[in-house]
């Protein structure tokens, strides 16, 4: 059996990563990873570069967040930073959202598939 990272696929369109995503879920199900991988490679990489090796923003590969807890990486995608270009997502993540895109990228965030 293929693991859900492994048959991730590239959405329509935004709108639909919007509607999706279950409060308080400690894990976000197969098909919302799929959707947040394309938010993060999309979104993400319009200022952390598509590659996620830094633009605007930092790089967001596990050589250079190493040093950083995933909860602060959550904690800065769910909140953003003040003062700086980085928003806040919590009006489109939940928190189980933030945490799993944060542990991903910490381990290395995938590809979309095509």
């Amino acid at each position: 059996m293929r693991s859900g990272l492994a048959r991730i696929v590239a959405l329509a369109g935004f709108g639909v990563v919007l509607q999706a995503g279950a409060q308080g879920e400690a894990t976000p199900g197969v098909e919302r990873q799929r959707q947040l991988v394309h938010v993060v490679r999309q979104d993400c990489g319009s200022c952390h570069g598509m590659m996620l090796t830094g633009g605007l923003g930092p790089a967001l590969t596990p050589d250079a967040l190493a040093q950083q807890p995933v909860e602060s990486i959550a904690a800065a995608i769910f909140h953003g930073r003040p003062g700086t270009p980085m928003p806040s997502w919590r009006t489109m993540l939940s928190e189980a959202d933030a945490q799993w895109i944060a542990r991903q990228l910490v381990a290395g965030f995938p590809r979309e598939a095509r």
